[in-house]
């Protein structure tokens, strides 16, 4: 949910819608601004010409019937006559000292400042100024009276008009007003537009998005349709092209990886013939080398190892074959670990030379025959590269994903050093480079794929093998003073004291499915065993018990 929000909140079509609105906004906010202006300007400056020229007009017409000097009666009456030519407004006549209003009601001593007598009295045009009186717009006017003789002299007289400016004030309030009312729909519009150019960019960039994870996904026949040619169709046709290179080489691969399987399962098939034959050769020339002199006996001693080796060997890439051709499966019925445990060890006379601790009553639906192939090769392993004691553990665990069966193989070798525990179930890996092959194992087992095939054993099962290296000096001291699980003694072994160092241990864990679980996951599991094709299930192969050195 917090990165469904997160990419509502940051996503590309929110930035452009917010962009888009932004501009329309800040565009908006401008041109009112501007409108605004120019619409104020127009207007004042509309009212100010005609202030003045209207007071110009009509002083110079009622100044040709004036005597100056005149008395306050006169001056009066001047006042009077201009303010009727001008529609009313109030107008003031000053000559020296005396002052006369229009209209003796009309207060004009706070609208006429200082600063406009003094411009009027030193100027020889009309003057004006727009002033605010009790919070109302003024605009007042005011001119010198000049004789009518050609020197145009000032007569001393001047004559002021204040105009009332609340009408063109109301007008531009109510441009304005609707600039701003106008500002909301032409929001919505830029959202709706936003959208739309959001929706024709990102359609194909969702498409191309879907296909980019289905092609992660597996997919690689995940295509996109290119239209236009744009940038957008340009990035559509690249990831095409991109996508069928990649499936091209997939399909090759996959090809060589075909042969490759069939070639090794062919060529090991084709050797079993021929091994079969040498392997009775070589048991009836052990049986009889006793009669052999020495040098004849010894080399029929080592043909029946070499012929065992390469049988094995022709086996296990039989085997590693049905896994990567899908083919292997689980022949699974519920089983008593611990037994199958003890079975195993007996099978290969290895139960003096391990020690067990299993707990008892251990039972679950498992490949019978393929636990005993990943106990051979986990043990087998131990013996041959590590040091005694080695001690096989099985026990249940619980866990948040459900009940596990464990089963620990630890010695008490030298260990495995980090390189070499992340390669150990390669196939043909050895962690001693220089160790030969016929250095592995007296009896001429080794293979080289013994942990690569129990490794996928255990994932058949649904389970995995892990490797470490054992706790040191006090679990190692613990187990080597404590009594494993059948009751024998277990005894200090090479690594085990304080300081030295404590084996590698290797770990399988499996589900703990039972009986009832198992039938359920077998009618879900059917259809698709049903199709499975490839080579048929062998039995009684123990598999290799070999795997890399410590």
């Amino acid at each position: 949910m917090r990165g469904r929000s997160r990419r509502l909140v940051g996503g590309l079509r929110t930035r452009l819608v917010v962009t888009f609105v932004l501009a329309t906004l800040i565009s908006a906010a401008t041109a009112t601004a501007l409108a605004y202006r120019d619409a104020r300007t127009a207007v004042l400056q509309r009212a100010q010409s005609a202030a003045v020229s209207d007071l110009r007009e009509r002083a110079t017409a009622v100044a040709a019937d004036f005597d100056v000097p005149p008395d306050q009666r006169s001056l009066s009456r001047f006042a009077a006559r201009v303010s009727e030519g001008i529609g009313s407004r109030p107008v003031v006549a000053r000559y020296q000292d005396l002052v006369a209003v229009s209209d003796a009601r009309a207060e004009t001593a706070g609208r006429i400042t200082a600063e406009l007598r003094a411009a009027v009295r030193a100027g020889e045009q009309a003057q004006f100024q727009r002033v605010v009186w009790r919070g109302e717009p003024y605009l007042v006017v005011g001119m010198p009276v000049r004789y009518a003789d050609g020197d145009r002299r000032t007569s001393g007289l001047e004559v002021f008009a204040v105009a009332d400016l609340r009408a063109e004030r109301d007008d531009t309030a109510a441009l304005l007003d609707s600039v701003r009312a106008g500002i909301v729909p032409v929001v919505v519009l830029a959202a709706l537009l936003a959208l739309l150019a959001a929706g024709t960019v990102l359609r194909p960039v969702r498409k191309l998005g879907r296909a980019t994870r289905g092609l992660a996904a597996g997919d690689l026949g995940s295509r996109v349709a290119v239209r236009g040619h744009d940038e957008l169709a340009d990035l559509a046709r690249t990831f095409n092209e991109t996508a069928d290179a990649l499936q091209a080489s997939d399909a090759e691969l996959r090809e060589q990886e075909a042969k490759a399987r069939r070639f090794v399962a062919d060529v090991s098939h084709e050797l079993r013939t021929p091994l079969a034959a040498m392997t009775m050769v070589a048991t009836v020339l052990e049986e009889d080398a006793d009669q052999l002199p020495p040098d004849a006996a010894r080399a029929a001693r080592t043909v029946g190892a070499e012929t065992a080796r390469l049988s094995r060997l022709v086996e296990d890439l039989m085997e590693i074959s049905r896994f990567d051709a899908k083919a292997a499966h689980l022949n699974a019925a519920e089983t008593d670990l611990a037994e199958t445990v003890r079975a195993a060890l007996a099978l290969r006379g290895w139960t003096d030379r391990v020690h067990t601790r299993l707990d008892e009553g251990v039972r679950a639906v498992v490949d019978r025959r393929r636990v005993d192939v990943i106990v051979a090769n986990l043990v087998g392993n131990a013996l041959r590269h590590g040091a005694p004691p080695v001690i096989v553990t099985l026990a249940t665990d619980g866990a948040a994903d459900g009940e596990w069966v464990t089963l620990t193989v630890a010695d008490h070798g030298p260990g495995l050093p980090p390189r070499a525990r992340e390669r150990v179930f390669d196939r043909f890996y050895k962690a001693d480079a220089a160790r030969t092959r016929g250095a592995a194992d007296a009896s001429g087992q080794g293979s080289g794929l013994g942990m690569a095939i129990a490794l996928e054993n255990a994932r058949l099962h649904g389970g995995t093998i892990e490797v470490a290296d054992a706790p040191d000096t006090a679990a190692g001291a613990d187990r080597a003073d404590g009594v494993d699980g059948a009751g024998v003694a277990v005894g200090v072994g090479r690594g085990a004291g304080v300081g030295g160092p404590c084996g590698a241990v290797f770990t399988l864990r499996l589900p703990l499915r039972r009986a009832a679980d198992a039938e359920q996951t077998e009618e879900t599991e059917r259809p698709s065993d049903a199709g499975r094709t490839g080579y048929t299930e062998r039995t009684g192969h123990a598999g290799s018990t070999e795997g890399a050195a410590e």
